[in-house]
């Protein structure tokens, strides 16, 4: 090794020694009929592709998390829960648009923990009516309070144009690409937050 790479190091060799991120795929509904995991596939094919990171799919409907505090439930799926989104250094939310906001069991998930979320990146990929996009803003409120940077680039999915029949998820080409640009952030952020925490 030459006195330039002894001083300043080796970029390459520190990039390919480096541990992969993990980042968690999180399926925002729970309800009967949901389209979350159609989008949540279609998210994690072309993630897979880059090569970046360790994507997985976590689904919330895997997990038993009853109402927050609700006397009485079964909440054994919590511990399982925890651990699942302690081991992610990034996120990517599917989301999707009830009522104007976000699911009630998003929002529940999102509650049971604290610490596993702070200081990590997110992206949002959302749809509804109007492309998920007041879901979209109300989620960001909440990860800003669990310490979560949510980045810029926001796929937002139309019912009308990137669904057949609002049940089959048939997307158009330059939504693949918005994916690709939201992970272009998410990685970074979630590289940099990874050595603060």
């Amino acid at each position: 090794m030459g006195f330039i790479s002894k001083l300043f190091g080796n970029k390459k060799v520190e990039e390919t020694t480096m541990e992969k991120l993990n980042i968690g795929i999180i399926l925002g509904s729970t309800r009967e009929g949901r389209v979350s995991p159609q989008v949540g596939a279609w998210v994690k094919e072309i993630a897979d592709k880059r090569g970046d990171a360790n994507y997985t799919i976590i689904d919330i409907a895997d997990f038993k998390l009853p109402l927050l505090g609700e006397p009485g439930a079964d909440a054994s799926g919590a511990a399982g829960w925890s651990e699942a989104i302690a081991k992610q250094d990034g996120f990517v939310f599917i989301v999707q648009e009830y009522n104007h906001s976000i699911t009630g069991a998003l929002k529940n998930a999102l509650d049971y923990l604290r610490d596993e979320w702070n200081n990590k990146a997110a992206g949002i990929v959302s749809y509804g009516s109007v492309g998920g996009a007041r879901a979209a803003e109300h989620l960001r409120g909440i990860l800003g309070e669990l310490l979560v940077a949510d980045v810029r680039v926001h796929p937002a999915l139309s019912l009308f144009t990137d669904f057949e029949n609002g049940t089959t998820f048939k997307p158009k080409d330059v939504q693949a690409d918005s994916v690709n640009q939201m992970l272009d952030q998410v990685i970074p952020w979630s590289k940099a937050l990874k050595t603060i925490r």
